[in-house]
């Protein structure tokens, strides 16, 4: 949930502050309070509902505040908070920022993406790395190699225990956190914290897509 998301934007970052922007508002909190991510439709009761919307709420500087606030500065840009109760004033533009971005990519783009980062961990992570992978980090296990990659590079440069403790882990699918990881028993063979990585939550998944394509007939015959 959050290296993946922090890339794009960090670049974004660098791109806005070549345009002489100096502050950016930012409205982290909303799917939080509402319960606004897909994964919510899992929810078994309301009771659940509202507890994965309070602990979301109570973790959002760990995550989604944290990262905004460390890609935007790491250019020297200010960011700011915005109330995630809004009039809504100023947000038209966002449709068209969507339709735009739609016509533009294409989801035959994804195997490509994973491909490509597939080989690259691949590379640097092999197997019996992963497999002797709680021999080499006890606390906070990483159970992919992608994992273990940026597990890598963060003790590469925070290697103190005090600097480990400070980030949190556990299974995400989606982006929730490791207590609705039950909400779907499917959920803990892939805790993918990627939204579109879970089949079954995201309407564009990784799975469905690759599933749609390989059903696609080929000369004529299915």
């Amino acid at each position: 949930m959050t290296i993946r998301a922090s890339t794009p934007m960090f670049l974004m970052s660098r791109k806005i502050k070549s345009m002489g922007v100096k502050m950016v508002l930012l409205g982290e909190g909303s799917d939080e309070i509402f319960g606004g991510y897909p994964y919510f439709h899992k929810a078994p009761n309301k009771e659940e509902f509202h507890e994965e919307t309070c602990q979301k709420i109570k973790a959002l500087h760990l995550y989604d505040c944290l990262r905004a606030n460390k890609s935007t500065s790491a250019w020297h840009i200010l960011y700011r908070q915005k109330e995630q109760f809004s009039d809504g004033v100023g947000y038209s533009w966002i449709d068209g920022l969507k339709e735009h971005a739609n016509q533009q990519s294409s989801i035959d783009a994804i195997p490509w993406f994973l491909l490509f980062f597939t080989l690259q961990t691949d590379r640097q992570v092999t197997d019996g790395m992963l497999l002797h992978a709680n021999y080499v980090y006890p606390e906070n296990t990483p159970t992919t190699k992608e994992a273990y990659l940026y597990r890598t590079i963060f003790e590469k440069h925070f290697s103190k225990n005090a600097a480990r403790s400070t980030v949190p882990g556990g299974p995400s699918v989606a982006c929730s956190t490791a207590k609705a990881v039950e909400w779907d028993a499917e959920w803990s063979k892939n805790p993918d914290p990627s939204g579109r990585a879970s089949l079954g939550v995201h309407v564009a998944a990784y799975e469905a897509a690759a599933d749609a394509k390989t059903a696609e007939p080929k000369n004529g015959t299915l």
